[in-house]
């Protein structure tokens, strides 16, 4: 069987499921009212991104991971999707305003992942965030408006951010910066 390594410490086949791909497939109402290519930021183990892949098969999506073991990884289960690219690099590295969908779930912090992602999203398009029930909707309102986004929906764990206008000058700052220099 394979494994990414380190992609879960799940040992239960129930809570595996639902924790991998349940969660994922909720984000299939939204992506269906959302233009564009997806990209799954941090793709990592391939959640969400496999399974709404699968789903939804006449989407491109592109996995985004910056570790290259676990790119081999999804390029190996991946291989029978045929809408699916896997690509080895770091979100601040990609061409701004590219992808009509960015996708984070356990990627960082909500204001972070926040700052990882919109720069990808063209304008029309939204970045979708996996959220805790403890995450600071305000901070991360705070870095959309930044970036050229707005809070526009929080349905269920699910946050929205709109990308309105084109992401500003001087973003994505330099790899790591989001992470050491949070914008909230």
């Amino acid at each position: 069987m394979l494994a990414a390594p380190g992609a879960t410490g799940l040992a239960d086949a129930v809570e595996a499921r639902r924790v991998l791909l349940d969660d994922a497939l909720r984000a299939i109402p939204l992506l269906e009212h959302l233009p564009g290519e997806v990209v799954d930021v941090g793709s990592g183990g391939g959640t969400p991104g496999i399974p709404l892949a699968a789903s939804l098969p006449d989407r491109s999506f592109t996995l985004l991971e910056a570790e290259r073991r676990k790119c081999a990884f999804l390029e190996e289960v991946t291989r029978p999707l045929g809408n699916v690219t896997v690509l080895w690099g770091r979100a601040e590295e990609q061409p701004t305003d590219s992808f009509g969908v960015a996708l984070a779930k356990a990627l960082a912090k909500p204001p972070v992942a926040a700052e990882l992602c919109l720069p990808l999203v063209a304008p029309g398009g939204a970045a979708v965030l996996w959220l805790a029930d403890s995450a600071e909707r305000a901070a991360v309102a705070t870095v959309a408006d930044k970036l050229g986004g707005l809070l526009e929906e929080d349905a269920d764990g699910l946050l929205v951010l709109r990308k309105v206008r084109p992401t500003p000058p001087g973003f994505p700052r330099r790899p790591g910066v989001a992470k050491k220099r949070p914008l909230a």
